[in-house]
């Protein structure tokens, strides 16, 4: 099996201050052992994570920057979500 028949894999790092995995890169792999295995070796070659996840790029469905508005301003309507007309007591202090 040739390294362009392999999978792709979409690698997420935890890492050590954070407590969000972030997206951190792609790589090619024949299985999910070996995608972690060289996302360690890449990714994290300072000790940066304390966690690894792995996800097949087939596995992942995204929107398109073309569906932004589609899926994102009917949020505008819904004035309470945006909580801008609310008077914030002084003794609060900085919010």
């Amino acid at each position: 099996m040739s390294n362009t028949e392999w999978p792709l894999w979409e690698v997420f790092i935890r890492s050590k201050s954070g407590l969000a995995h972030k997206h951190v890169g792609s790589l090619h792999a024949s299985d999910a052992r070996m995608a972690i295995e060289n996302a360690r070796d890449v990714y994290t070659r300072r000790m940066e994570g304390v966690s690894i996840w792995v996800v097949p790029s087939s596995a992942i469905t995204a929107s398109s920057p073309d569906d932004k508005e589609i899926l994102f301003d009917p949020a505008n309507d819904k004035v309470y979500r945006h909580p801008t007309f609310y008077d914030i007591p002084g003794e609060i202090g900085h919010m």
